[in-house]
């Protein structure tokens, strides 16, 4: 994990790093052979005791300039949120996504927004604009929508599952009830969090996963915000909170770095 010096140290224990042990005790890579190639999937248990990269609604309407509530100079940063998503996958890292799931009754929608708890109609369910971009799609993700699902039961579609998806009608992903659940069943000892928008979307994320007491770090340069003073106001809180800021190349560093 990034130490507050800028230094990067990779956790203490292997976790979700693609490799499995055999009888033997030796290492090998995860996923060798057909079946485990044709599915992006890890061989970890559901507890991944490591590093997870975490990526905020990285979707049309916000990422593209004819996106339905485009966030300034999104699309600048696709291709560093690329290189986040490939260097995961390479490695084996577990990809958590969230993404708006609106339809035009959902609260948060209104006609005439305030920008802070309400927003116009963008990312509606079976639109264009509710895609994620291609940098950042996932090849296999496992949805999870709002309807809660029992934590066994959960820690079992989770288990070996490397891309998941948190679908939300909210921009707070912890009102999606099993966004909790996951948290607790992976257990990451670092999140390495990117997205969009700084001061609404990765804010609520942030904070949510400091409130249930997780180590954060923040790629600034894969990451961009609605409203200039109010995105400084959240990244001088997060600091003071204890987040940790990268850029892209050192995440990307280490992220391919194996942990040991």
């Amino acid at each position: 994990m990034l130490t507050m010096g800028g230094g990067w140290h990779s956790p203490p224990r292997v976790g979700i790093r693609a490799l499995a042990r055999d009888d033997a005790g030796q290492t090998e890579p995860a996923g060798a052979g057909p079946a485990a190639a044709s599915r992006e999937r890890s061989a970890t248990p559901a507890h991944v005791a490591g590093t997870v990269l975490w990526d905020v609604d990285t979707q049309v309407d916000f990422m593209l300039p004819d996106g339905k509530l485009y966030v300034h100079g999104a699309e600048e940063t696709a291709p560093a949120m690329r290189a986040l998503v490939d260097a995961a996958r390479a490695a084996g890292v577990v990809h958590v996504a969230s993404a708006d799931d609106h339809e035009l009754t959902d609260p948060e929608l209104v006609e005439e927004p305030d920008f802070r708890n309400t927003y116009p109609p963008h990312c509606l369910r079976g639109t264009r604009g509710a895609r994620k971009i291609p940098e950042t799609d996932q090849d296999d993700p496992l949805p999870l929508g709002e309807i809660p699902i029992p934590p066994g039961l959960l820690a079992e579609r989770v288990r070996g599952r490397r891309e998941l998806l948190l679908l939300k009608k909210n921009f707070d992903v912890f009102t999606n009830a099993n966004a909790n659940a996951l948290l607790d069943i992976l257990d990451p000892d670092e999140i390495v969090l990117f997205g969009v928008a700084t001061d609404v979307c990765n804010d609520a994320a942030i904070r949510g996963l400091l409130l249930r007491g997780r180590s954060v770090t923040f790629v600034e340069d894969a990451a961009r915000g609605l409203d200039e003073e109010r995105t400084a106001s959240c990244t001088a809180a997060w600091r003071e909170a204890g987040v940790r800021f990268a850029t892209t190349v050192d995440a990307v560093t280490a992220l391919r770095r194996p942990s040991g």
